[in-house]
């Protein structure tokens, strides 16, 4: 998804209304219709569609590059050259403990070498002259040394980030989400206040000056506080890029950028991470090579327009028409002389409207209900989706290979999200993608150990459920919620997914405590959430719903009508396009 599943294709996530709040109000069918002379998929539209599908890339291999920068080898307790050891001794140095079925050097702990060396000065062998499971340990005094197989160098080596200091990798990744949370607040204010443009690059140098000034981080504290900037701006510029395409695209073609536009080149950034990791095992380096890329953006600022509508809500209806007047000489199409009409526009801009806030989302049992339901399901399938991207790296095999199958993986699930979005009901098509992806979690734990393509396979399966399921959610969400409340209702949704993400990376640390427990626990939410998509109304084929009183009804819940001092009133409000193409 952000996502993608960065979360992943989200428009608008923040508590407030905003995506296309004024200037669908201010008469989209009117702007769909004077601009209908520029045709659906000329020159202009495919450069749109591709340069800001192509701005996501960077999206993908940034979001989850934690799983290499972060890594962790093996490892175990440093026994320095002046310990006075034997070389039996100092071979006999570190216990065994049982991890994965086998007996290996324990991680974190060493025998007392005070002790060790008394033993080696008086000529003692170790297992036969001294028990040793009965000498007294203590914890890596010396540091410790790191298997430089996989990685030649990470945080975790850099900082020391293992056993006491363990949980610091998954606050760091943590603190990355932490960071899209707080950018999901602010970048739809943004957008609104300075332009889908603007905010659009700007944050793209963002993301990119902070990932820069994270190559030259002098500790931990220093590489965490970049992470969240980071995660700030990449989820702002993401948002941006999203509105922005679905506000200068027509309506047969938002649909396609919204769905395979976005997340195919999201999966295509995320496809290139282990690409570029394979060949650069220094965390450092690694990092520099994914923020390079993001200067690549800048000659797009000469090629991107202004979003027309946001500048026609703003009253800069000069602006916008040469906009649509340069598109149409860009696909060989002669403009007509008046494009839009001021006088028109703001007399729509100037119709009262009601205001609505984030207690409608509880003003009936139905819509409460809806919204609780939703936030759920929002949660359970970003934990899913995170959960099982960042565990790639304790997947048997190879840890390169493993994460370039993951990303693989979400093109299928992609395409196939997509087919069931136009030919099938959504509630069907969500429960069977989410059992899929939770019941084959629960079948790994029952796979033989030497079985170990098998249980990458199952994972897999998992991943594809759960992204399919995380691509449909978002526009079965939107078509479940009233126009008046839209995007409120898919924002609280949108909070509650960031908020997933956050616990995601303790999801897979428990799997230090036990292998399969992550799974377990994902895999049993999530046909948990499957189960309860059951219950929500079907909205395949149905007529979006402008109020609440006409939302569909959730399965098996009394309908108590609302009182008349709380009835909607009979304003109508004109849907947005993105979810009215996707409908039906």
């Amino acid at each position: 998804m952000y996502p993608g599943p960065g979360g992943r294709w989200k428009p608008a996530p923040g508590p407030e209304p905003r995506v296309e709040g004024r200037e669908e109000r201010a008469g989209s069918g009117d702007y769909d219709a004077a601009t209908a002379f520029l045709g659906e998929w000329g020159r202009f539209q495919r450069l749109v569609f591709f340069l800001l599908s192509a701005s996501i890339i960077p999206n993908g291999f940034n979001g989850l590059s934690i799983v290499f920068l972060a890594g962790t080898p093996e490892h175990r307790c440093v026994v320095p050259r002046g310990a006075n050891l034997s070389g039996e001794w100092r071979n006999a140095s570190i216990p065994l403990e049982l991890r994965g079925g086998q007996e290996v050097p324990s991680r974190c702990r060493r025998y007392r070498l005070a002790a060790l060396a008394n033993f080696s000065a008086l000529g003692l062998r170790p297992g036969s002259d001294v028990e040793l499971e009965a000498l007294e340990q203590e914890p890596c005094l010396d540091g410790w040394e790191y298997s430089r197989d996989v990685y030649r160098s990470t945080i975790v080596t850099e900082w020391n980030l293992v056993c006491a200091n363990d949980w610091k990798g998954p606050l760091s990744t943590s603190l990355f989400f932490v960071g899209v949370l707080l950018g999901s607040f602010i970048s739809g204010q943004l957008s609104d206040k300075f332009g889908r443009k603007n905010v659009l690059f700007a944050t793209l140098a963002m993301q990119t000056g902070f990932s820069f000034i994270q190559v030259f981080s002098t500790s931990w504290e220093m590489f965490s506080v970049l992470f969240v900037l980071v995660g700030m701006g990449q989820i702002s510029n993401y948002v941006a890029a999203f509105v922005l395409g679905t506000e200068i695209l027509g309506k047969s073609v938002r649909v396609l950028f919204c769905t395979l536009g976005v997340c195919i080149f999201y999966a295509f950034g995320y496809m290139l991470l282990p690409l570029f990791a394979f060949f650069i095992r220094d965390w450092r380096m690694l990092l520099l090579a994914l923020t390079l890329p993001g200067l690549l953006c800048i000659p797009l600022w000469w090629v991107i327009p202004e979003s027309p509508r946001w500048l026609i809500s703003q009253g800069r209806f000069q602006e916008a028409e040469d906009i649509v007047r340069k598109a149409a000489k860009t696909n060989g199409i002669t403009a007509p002389d008046v494009i839009f009409d001021p006088s028109e526009l703001q007399d729509v801009n100037s119709q009262k409207q009601q205001t609505y806030t984030i207690l409608d989302l509880m003003r009936t049992r139905n819509i409460l209900t809806i919204t609780i339901m939703s936030v759920l399901l929002w949660m359970i399938i970003s934990v899913g989706y995170f959960g099982l991207s960042l565990d790639t790296p304790n997947l048997h095999g190879d840890v390169y290979v493993n994460c370039f199958l993951s990303a693989v993986i979400e093109v299928p699930a992609y395409v196939i999200s997509w087919l069931l979005l136009r030919n099938l009901p959504r509630r069907y098509s969500m429960a069977a993608a989410l059992f899929l992806g939770g019941c084959v979690l629960l079948f790994i734990q029952l796979v033989p150990s030497h079985l170990r393509a098998l249980s990458i396979l199952l994972v897999m399966l998992g991943k594809f459920g759960i992204t399919s399921a995380f691509s449909m959610v978002y526009v079965y969400t939107a078509e479940l919620y009233p126009t008046v409340v839209r995007n409120m209702g898919v924002g609280a949704s949108s909070m509650a997914s960031r908020l997933g993400s956050i616990l995601s990376p303790y999801f897979v640390y428990l799997g230090a405590y036990d292998r399969f427990l992550p799974y377990i626990l994902m895999g049993s939410l999530t046909v948990l959430s499957g189960i309860l998509t059951l219950f929500l109304p079907e909205s395949y084929g149905m007529p979006l719903p402008d109020t609440i009183d006409q939302m569909l009804r959730v399965k098996g819940l009394e309908y108590r009508p609302p009182s008349s001092s709380t009835r909607d009133t009979k304003e109508e409000e004109e849907n947005p396009e993105i979810f009215k193409s996707t409908a039906f």
